[in-house]
């Protein structure tokens, strides 16, 4: 696999330089409920493993949110010393509609719906997921992205090695793992499996000993498109099995950190915990990090309840790719964050006049950096649990004061490109010809055109603003309108 050549080469690369000084950076552990220094499993390597989209569909930006989250995580750790190796699993079989052991399996029906095959599916979400995944400036060359497909043997492994330690029973539809049997199930997030009443999201199948108790390995039923020979018949895995499998295989049986949204706390990461500390007999993620949802009109993002954007639009609206990383930034990673395209609006111009500066201050600089009280200020706060609207503060009352030299700013911004990810050490060209505007600014722009001539000011007028609202200004030259990027 030259995906993981090339990777562990990298890797041994950087072992071979001098190490540098680790600096101290703190986390708030779910498991723990508080905030913890982090101290890794081996000294100088974060191992991180993040759980990644179902690509039955695309990813919407609330689905997104996690991954600048687990990238920032990543970003703050290697600026901070630390040789990073990162797991985004591809959820290509086995994760059912609803997150649970009934219902039907979302790869089906998204082939069913497409009129094509699994495979097929998979690789073509993939890739528009890979894709956005490098237009939010994530780097794709330094994470291993499995596919679930690609480790059934091990999954079947360490389902049978558990069911061998005495943690699972058969039943006609399936291997089950027995939660009574794990006196710690629930300790994720302060829950008991007591707690997780029948009905609530956990299916109740005839047999099972207890409503929490989750399926290892599915029986196939009838019109399951993906099916293999197992030691408990045809069937396919439950799809908590999966990343206990591709963990242990990959990073292996304990971890440093695993992240994934707030809503995989009470079922799919308890099960983790459950499934993989059964088969190990040792703990088997050392930190455990969650991120708040992105919420539209006041409900979470969901292609259930039909409320989600995606990146394309996004992109398709004028707006950078990187406006949406900004905006994330805006907020703390466990903090709901309100999604609108006016509050994306804002985000955009904040985020250009931040390129801005950034350009003057390069000009002014000469690219030279220096140390400064400042950037110890932003680095504390990156590293006190990511606190990315804090060190945001630091950046911009820093960038405007005229206490800093400008290579104390240009330093500043060294730290804060490499943490934040928003390419301001070489900004995109901020003013657009008419050519390069969406088509729907192109129309807007003809409509106010054609008031002024008419004499309708007032209309002419309202156009403007909602084009400037968009993200673009419109100046009137001797040639014609002129439209550049907006800044506020």
């Amino acid at each position: 696999m030259e995906w993981l050549r090339r990777i562990l080469k990298k890797q041994m690369h950087a072992a071979a330089l001098d190490d540098r000084s680790l600096a101290r950076v703190f986390f708030t552990n779910t498991l723990s409920g508080s905030k913890e220094l982090f101290v890794p499993l081996k000294p100088g390597i974060a191992l991180i493993y993040s759980c990644g989209p179902t690509v039955y569909n695309r990813a919407h930006i609330g689905n997104l949110r996690a991954y600048v989250f687990s990238d920032t995580i990543a970003r703050v750790l290697e600026a901070a010393g630390y040789r990073v190796r990162r797991v985004i699993n591809i959820t290509d079989v086995g994760h059912l509609v609803n997150d649970a052991d009934g219902g039907e399996d979302k790869m089906t029906v998204g082939a069913l719906r497409e009129h094509t095959t699994p495979d097929a599916l998979a690789a073509r979400y993939t890739k528009l997921f890979m894709d956005d995944l490098v237009e939010l400036n994530i780097a794709t060359d330094d994470i291993l992205f499995p596919r679930a497909t690609g480790y059934i043997k091990e999954q079947i492994a360490l389902a049978k090695t558990i069911e061998e330690k005495g943690f699972a029973y058969r039943l006609p539809d399936g291997l089950y793992f027995d939660v009574q049997k794990f006196p710690g199930y629930g300790k994720l997030g302060g829950l008991a499996h007591a707690r997780l009443e029948a009905g609530a999201r956990v299916a109740v199948a005839a047999g099972k000993r207890s409503p929490a108790d989750f399926v290892l390995w599915r029986t196939a039923r009838p019109g399951d498109l993906q099916q293999w020979d197992s030691p408990w018949g045809r069937g396919n895995p439950g799809w908590h099995i999966e990343c206990s499998a591709m963990i242990r295989a990959l990073l292996g049986q304990e971890i440093d950190i695993h992240t994934g949204g707030e809503d995989h706390i009470a079922i799919h990461h308890n099960n983790e915990i459950a499934q993989s500390e059964a088969a190990n007999g040792r703990p088997f993620v050392r930190y455990w990090m969650h991120g708040a949802f992105l919420t539209m009109g006041g409900d979470k993002a969901s292609k259930s309840l039909g409320n989600v954007v995606y990146l394309s639009e996004v992109i398709e609206k004028g707006f950078s790719p990187l406006a949406v990383r900004y905006f994330f930034l805006q907020a703390h990673y466990r903090t709901p964050l309100s999604f609108s395209f006016e509050a994306l609006a804002g985000a955009s111009s904040a985020l250009e006049r931040l390129w801005r500066l950034a350009n003057d201050i390069a000009h002014e600089s000469k690219r030279h950096s220096a140390r400064s009280e400042a950037r110890e200020r932003f680095l504390a706060a990156m590293r006190d649990d990511l606190a990315t609207p804090q060190a945001l503060s630091i950046l911009w009352d820093t960038l405007r004061s005229e206490e800093y030299a400008p290579e104390e700013k240009w330093g500043l911004l060294e730290d804060a490109d490499a943490h934040f990810g928003l390419s301001l050490l070489a900004p995109p060209p901020l003013d657009v010809s008419t050519k390069d505007a969406p088509e729907d600014i192109l129309k807007m722009l003809a409509q106010r055109e054609a008031s002024r001539v008419s004499g309708n000011f007032a209309e002419a007028d309202r156009i403007r603003d909602a084009i400037l609202h968009r993200g673009y200004r419109v100046d009137d030259g001797p040639q014609g309108p002129v439209l550049t990027r907006a800044s506020f």
